[in-house]
């Protein structure tokens, strides 16, 4: 099992910045994707950025390109996402995901993460 926890939501204006982390812990090993996703009230969970550690390969949805960074530190098992320009409509639930492997478009996708942590709220305040 791999266990993960979110650190570094809160509350910021528009445009400002904000860095979250996940920790992850147990059988890391397995898991050779690590992702962010994001849930805003009454919508779907969506997709925001991923990393494949054995390659160091990025992916991130269209509407955050150009504005959040994802990064992972292998030695201290923890996943950052750096978000910049912050805007009203990033204002969500964040969570962090494992998945043993992913491939293209399958990378995108919530359905081949299958560890999850609890959540942390980013307010984007005007």
């Amino acid at each position: 099992q791999v266990q993960l926890v979110e650190y570094g939501g809160g509350l910021v204006q528009a445009g400002g910045s904000l860095r979250l982390s996940c920790a992850a812990s147990g059988r890391t090993f397995s898991r050779d994707v690590m992702g962010w996703f994001r849930q805003a009230p009454e919508k779907e969970r969506e997709f925001v950025a991923a990393i494949r550690w054995s390659s160091g390969v990025t992916y991130y949805a269209d509407s955050v390109k150009g504005r959040f960074t994802i990064s992972g530190d292998n030695a201290k098992n923890t996943v950052y996402l750096q978000m910049n320009s912050l805007r009203l409509e990033d204002t969500a639930v964040y969570y962090c995901a494992a998945a043993a492997v992913c491939l293209g478009s399958g990378c995108y996708q919530v359905r081949i993460y299958d560890n999850w942590g609890q959540g942390t709220q980013v307010t984007v305040s005007s």
